[in-house]
């Protein structure tokens, strides 16, 4: 056995690989490396001095309840994110008030696309 640490898209994995006798192990397959993806569009900036709320994973958001300029509280529901047949709600993480909101409904995000920005 062979104890090998893979990383994957940043998530490190430990992982042990077993050799095998190299006359009973079928041929190695060849396959096309993955096609590449396109960048995606940049996004608008957060807007000066506001912190910006990210999306945690890809998804689609299902629903936007904040609009700019209104007041929020710590807790209170942003954005709701479907991702993997499951509803995320997107949380502010402090009370303030809304600077942008960069996302709209049935948009699709990747991890790091800034949602809303709250001042």
């Amino acid at each position: 056995m062979k104890n090998l640490r893979i990383t994957v898209n940043g998530t490190v994995y430990d992982v042990q690989v077993e050799e095998v006798d190299g006359s009973a192990a079928p041929a190695p397959v060849q396959t096309a490396a993955p096609a590449a993806k396109p960048a995606p569009a940049p996004k608008p900036a957060a807007a000066a001095g506001g912190e910006p709320v990210k999306s945690p994973m890809p998804g689609t958001i299902i629903n936007v309840n904040v609009t700019a300029g209104q007041s929020v509280k710590k807790g209170d529901v942003l954005v709701v994110l479907e991702a993997m047949k499951m509803e995320n709600e997107i949380k502010a993480a402090k009370d303030g008030k809304i600077i942008s909101v960069s996302v709209n409904k049935g948009e699709s995000v990747d991890t790091g696309t800034v949602l809303v920005t709250i001042g």
